[in-house]
């Protein structure tokens, strides 16, 4: 009966559930975890805007607890299947200012039927790293930050490893009260709100600056809003300090919040945007940040990966991979011959040329595990399917553009080349993806056999546009099929603009 039950449990898996209670939005977040894997069954957010009720004393008024407590008993009826011990219920800033937080939180507990636990601003921190990176993992140090409603979050850290982390009391819902008072941007709005997050963020700043960081992630709220934006207008890249100016002259522009009129910002999100953008670009300017990336995860999932002891060691991207081939029944030897030839051939590649970032590596790597996903569908137009399909898929592990950059490789593997293919990324990145789609084009052609022995090691030399692939004495001649593919191949990159000599 034990081994019955035990069958059972590894068959069905848990449920777990997190529950944010935040200073703009309250967010749940309910996974399934079978066999090791995670899988989100649910998520609901609702803005309740806790922070706008504090007054001049911090106390909440009424109007604003009500609006709390509504959503609460929302989120009561699903928490009610979920054993106790696998939910997280957490509030973060409003509740940990305001003066009447007990009356809140008091009600609070007899609706969820569960303890609340109001986090202090640098567990939030820990918490908001430890999703990011569980969901987004990244070599090197990374800076991480969330903007929440009353304070935002700075992070340093490693791999699973947060090293200096700071909670600052400004957020998009205050700043709004404050300097965007009855709804009105103006320039001098803008410049305020910008002076004060920089006053703040200042005495801060050479603490975060003596790190060398390898990458920035925003997680949620106004970096969020952003990224939206910057995809339905077409744009394929990181946030960039020049797109934040772009973004506040236009808001200056609308004059009015209930004006605001920016292609891709929803009407829920439009009351913090100014005051959001403004934060936001006090902290590129501070900080010194490139460009940011927008994560997959912040505060719930930390809270959720926190529950999962034995998740903690696992390789995100490794996990999302294997379980992505296996859904998609994708042949894994396969997909592994092809990475394995694209990971030599990009070493070559960025060793003689100076475009790879954005952890090129990990990207040509999954574009060639994964590049047969629409295979299961049909041949003809299998890249076709198999970008549809990674358009529309969670890919824990990687950030949204990587993510972009794996789909469009995969659309583009096969067949006639676009002179348009990576047009929407950003000047800095198209150089680097399209390197990366000339050598993926490559490597499946060597690997037509599907059979490892039959594939050699190859030198590459890449003079600009020029490339040059030497294989091993008498090689093309005892293979004619590949060799035909690859003469093939170089037609097609020669119509691109590409020149490709295969020797």
């Amino acid at each position: 009966m034990q081994a019955e039950l035990q069958h059972d449990s590894e068959s069905y898996g848990e449920y777990y559930a997190a529950v944010d209670l935040g200073s703009n939005s309250f967010h749940m977040v309910i996974v399934h975890v079978v066999n090791g894997s995670v899988q989100i069954i649910g998520k609901v957010k609702q803005k309740v805007r806790l922070a706008a009720g504090l007054d001049d004393d911090f106390a909440l008024d009424e109007m604003s607890m009500e609006r709390g407590w509504q959503c609460l008993q929302t989120f009561s009826e699903r928490l009610q299947d979920i054993p106790p011990s696998n939910i997280k219920v957490v509030a973060t800033a409003t509740l940990r200012l305001a003066t009447n937080a007990q009356v809140f939180i008091g009600k609070a507990e007899q609706i969820l039927k569960h303890k609340l636990n109001v986090i202090s601003g640098e567990e939030e921190a820990r918490q908001i790293y430890l999703g990011v990176a569980y969901t987004s993992a990244n070599q090197g140090n990374s800076l991480v930050i969330d903007i929440g409603g009353a304070s935002t979050e700075i992070v340093i850290g490693n791999d699973m490893q947060p090293i200096h982390l700071k909670s600052l009391d400004m957020g998009c819902v205050t700043f709004m009260e404050r300097y965007f008072d009855g709804g009105k941007i103006t320039a001098e709005n803008f410049e305020k709100a910008k002076q004060a997050a920089k006053a703040l963020l200042l005495p801060e700043a050479d603490a975060f600056l003596c790190f060398d960081w390898e990458n920035c992630l925003g997680a949620s709220g106004t970096p969020q809003a952003i990224t939206e934006i910057l995809v339905a207008q077409g744009i394929s890249d990181s946030i960039r300090l020049d797109y934040l100016y772009h973004l506040e002259k236009q808001c200056v522009e609308c004059g009015e919040i209930n004006q605001l009129n920016i292609e891709g910002l929803e009407e829920n999100r439009k009351a913090i945007f100014p005051s959001g953008l403004a934060i936001l670009i006090s902290l590129f300017e501070a900080l010194a940040i490139q460009n940011m990336n927008i994560s997959g995860g912040a505060l719930r999932e930390g809270l959720i990966y926190g529950m999962l002891d034995n998740m903690q060691e696992n390789d995100r991207r490794h996990q999302t991979l294997n379980q992505t081939m296996a859904r998609y029944h994708i042949d894994k030897a396969q997909a592994n011959s092809v990475k394995s030839v694209a990971t030599q051939l990009c070493s070559q590649l960025c060793s003689q040329q100076n475009i790879c970032h954005l952890d090129t590596e990990a990207i040509i790597g999954a574009a060639a595990l994964l590049h047969e996903t629409g295979l299961h569908i049909e041949y003809k137009k299998h890249h076709e399917h198999g970008a549809y399909i990674l358009s529309f898929i969670d890919l824990p592990g990687f950030t949204r553009l990587q993510r972009a950059a794996i789909r469009d490789l995969v659309a583009h593997h096969r067949l006639t080349i676009p002179t348009d293919a990576f047009s929407n990324y950003h000047d800095d990145s198209q150089p680097m993806l399209l390197g990366l789609l000339r050598l993926l084009r490559i490597s499946v052609v060597l690997c037509l056999r599907r059979q490892n022995k039959h594939i050699p090691h190859v030198d590459l030399v890449c003079e600009g546009d020029k490339w040059e692939i030497s294989f091993p004495d008498g090689w093309l001649k005892a293979h004619p099929l590949i060799n035909a593919e690859l003469a093939n191949e170089s037609w097609l990159q020669h119509k691109a603009g590409w020149e490709l000599v295969c020797k």
